[in-house]
């Protein structure tokens, strides 16, 4: 059997800094500070610099990023956000965690981000909330949304997990909302060796509260002003993001290449390879095709040596956490799309050679 192209490496990303993680890790143990301490907020600076903004808060996963920042704007019982209803499941359930309610809204075909056209007729009444998700790393269409947010007295967050250092019309994903969210889980462009997450914002009394929240609602040792919790992100971690931020770029321009590459080498007549919009660069977390046939496509690259992932199998309001009470909710888009979509390798060092491989197993592919 044919050498098994793994659907992600990180040791080939890790084995080109190694030196410099070793390094930042060894600094943290001599340092003797683990927690709250100058690593993370040298990275904090970096990363609020690097998103265009002027404030970043380190907390434990990017779920909690979400759950926090709907708790700094006072988003809970009583208040809608919309969603979109393709997306990973950590988008809707830091709404449900705050007591709000979900208003699911399809997404555009082409792109599999939120539909503004759609966005603008779910607005109502108690809508508090809107929360695009830049899915797969290419950003969503945020003019007409923030248009919206602005007419209707929104709060606009991004679910920037999939996409640090993705482009919308030239500004980072990340600025481009009220304040954002990010997770920094080791798959992702910017990933930790472990869990990790951020909120990012112009807003300094959004990060306060953000801050305070994150450390048992404490601004001051042993005097807790609200009903936090313990959602930080440790001086190991921040050390290593901080080196990782510095290979970004260089990585996610890797990313464009490859992405570039499986557009020129896929067959069109076996699957449909992703639509960018003129106004678009992605960084490419993940690069997705569709195909009428996926579940036996999938079973064929397999069968071949080749790993693959679908995001997402189960589309969130069928999930059992959410079925039960969503009674006969139907999101048609999303629910297509979860039978047709599966994620082919893309990661920092996959070869020429190894793209070459998968097209051709695509191209042979007798479905």
């Amino acid at each position: 059997m044919a050498e098994i192209i793994p659907f992600v490496d990180l040791k080939r990303q890790h084995d080109q800094i190694a030196t410099e993680l070793q390094s930042a890790i060894q600094g943290v143990l001599q340092s003797g500070w683990f927690i709250q301490g100058p690593k993370l907020e040298a990275f904090e600076r970096e990363f609020a610099a690097y998103c265009q903004v002027e404030h970043c808060v380190g907390v434990g996963n990017g779920l909690d990023a979400i759950v926090l920042l709907l708790k700094a704007y006072g988003i809970g019982p009583g208040d809608e956000v919309i969603v979109p209803s393709n997306t990973f499941i950590a988008t809707w359930l830091a709404v449900t965690a705050v007591g709000a309610t979900l208003v699911p809204v399809e997404p555009d075909e082409q792109t599999h981000n939120l539909d503004p056209a759609r966005v603008a007729a779910a607005v109502g009444p108690r809508t508090r909330c809107v929360m695009p998700v830049h899915l797969y790393g290419q950003p969503a269409d945020m003019d007409p949304i923030m248009a919206l947010a602005h007419e209707h007295d929104l709060i606009v967050i991004e679910d920037n997990a999939q996409a640090q250092g993705a482009l919308y019309k030239g500004r980072p994903t990340g600025s481009l909302g009220h304040a954002a969210a990010t997770s920094f889980y080791p798959g992702k462009n910017l990933g930790a060796l472990g869990d990790g997450g951020a909120v990012v914002t112009q807003d300094a009394e959004i990060a306060r509260k953000v801050r305070m929240l994150r450390n048992y609602g404490s601004e001051k040792k042993y005097d807790h002003q609200v009903l936090g919790c313990n959602s930080r992100l440790d001086e190991i971690q921040a050390a290593i993001l901080s080196v990782k931020l510095r290979q970004l770029d260089l990585w996610n321009q890797e990313r464009r290449a490859i992405a570039a590459l499986y557009a020129e080498l896929l067959p069109s007549h076996v699957v449909q390879c992703p639509f960018v919009p003129s106004w678009a660069d992605p960084v490419w977390h993940l690069y997705v095709i569709r195909s009428f046939h996926r579940d036996a496509l999938q079973s064929h690259l397999q069968a071949h040596g080749v790993q693959t992932v679908i995001h997402y199998p189960i589309a969130p309001h069928q999930q059992a956490c959410y079925a039960a009470q969503m009674p006969g909710a139907s999101y048609p888009l999303a629910e297509q799309l979860s039978k047709e979509v599966l994620s082919l390798p893309m990661y920092p060092g996959l070869t020429e050679a190894e793209q070459q491989r998968i097209a051709g197993l695509v191209a042979s592919f007798p479905g």
